[in-house]
């Protein structure tokens, strides 16, 4: 993992412990340092001791998929997570959504001046556990620091390459007419548990982020045999956004039941404070899953071991490529998209 920075970068003592400190001038000894005692320690493993401008590693036979997010959230701790397992589990679940295991990972860190080190401290451990949970590594990366007032405290980026575990590859233009549409469970909770957290607002049930790695759900239906034709993972835009993009993508029509898509009470009633649809509420350990009808209630039965998975709709034979909303009452309503942002940033 290696280290640049705008000026020098030293921890100093302050009233809130340890912060990052940028004094102009000087060389990298700090910066070293701090990567060091603070970073290195969290992702130790033999790659990583390479202490080289990137990881050196043997490639499996068979294919690889290779995906990178940013991160830029706040606050960088809610409930539920914290930005570091977010930037973790997000690109494992970008991979789990190709058919890939979690094999290796690369993070950037751009720190901004005063952020307490024992923060930093904190998000470094968060990202190593998470890499842990799915048998992945973090093996090189990047740090610099940014002065005080341009970074919101912690950006992340991170970047894996994962082994393809799929037979074929489960994407938007192998979904087939008839197909069922399994979501894995319910709704909306990263999104208002980081809004609630920002305004300040308790629920009388804690109301936490769905934040988890989708890819134990997604490798129990890859062991249980079941044709994955497509695996979207509802991230910025939620469900919504997933759907309009694969029928857009597949030139298929898609319709859902509103009354079969699980939402909590909780994100139920503060979907309706603020004033948002649940299915445009973002989510980071929720997925959709395109499969054959046959295989619809095999899927729901091995995903209900982690949350409440539905069939919430079908594939039709149109080739319309618009997605179609049934209400309890029989009615249907065209969904589409917001023409802006429906949402503040929160990952």
């Amino acid at each position: 993992m290696s280290g640049s920075q705008s000026g020098l970068v030293c921890p100093i003592s302050s009233a809130d412990g340890e912060v990052i400190q940028i004094a102009h001038g000087g060389g990298g000894r700090l910066m070293q340092d701090l990567i060091r005692n603070v970073i290195e320690p969290a992702f130790r493993n033999p790659l990583l001791e390479q202490r080289h401008d990137g990881a050196i590693f043997a490639c499996p036979r068979g294919e690889l998929a290779f995906t990178t997010d940013s991160y830029v959230v706040q606050p960088l701790f809610f409930p539920g997570g914290d930005i570091g397992s977010l930037a973790i589990n997000g690109v494992v679940n970008d991979l789990a959504m190709c058919g890939a295991e979690p094999w290796q990972i690369a993070v950037s860190l751009i720190l901004e001046e005063g952020l307490p080190l024992e923060k930093l401290r904190r998000v470094v451990r968060s990202m190593a556990e998470a890499a842990a949970a799915v048998g992945a590594e973090i093996v090189t990366g990047d740090t610099k620091v940014v002065e005080k007032g341009k970074g919101d405290g912690l950006f992340v980026t991170a970047t894996g390459i994962g082994r393809m575990r799929t037979r074929g590859r489960p994407l938007a233009s192998q979904v087939q007419p008839g197909d069922a549409i399994v979501l894995s469970g319910d709704l909306g909770r990263h999104g208002i548990a980081i809004m609630a957290a920002r305004a300040g607002l308790a629920f009388e049930s804690p109301l936490l982020s769905d934040c988890a790695p989708l890819w134990p759900n997604v490798r129990r239906l890859i062991e249980e045999g079941l044709d994955l034709h497509c695996l979207r993972d509802l991230t910025r835009g939620g469900l919504a956004a997933v759907l309009v993009e694969i029928a857009e993508t597949s030139h298929l029509a898609l319709e859902i039941e509103v009354g079969a898509v699980p939402v909590s009470p909780e994100v139920n009633n503060a979907c309706e404070l603020f004033g948002l649809d649940p299915l445009h509420v973002a989510n980071e350990g929720r997925f959709a899953a395109f499969v054959p009808p046959q295989d619809a209630e095999r899927a729901v039965a091995v995903l209900r071991q982690w949350s409440d998975a539905r069939v919430i709709g079908r594939v039709g034979e149109e080739q319309s490529g618009a997605v179609l909303v049934k209400s309890p009452y029989g009615t249907r309503r065209r969904l589409r998209l917001p023409s802006g942002e429906q949402l503040p940033r929160i990952c």
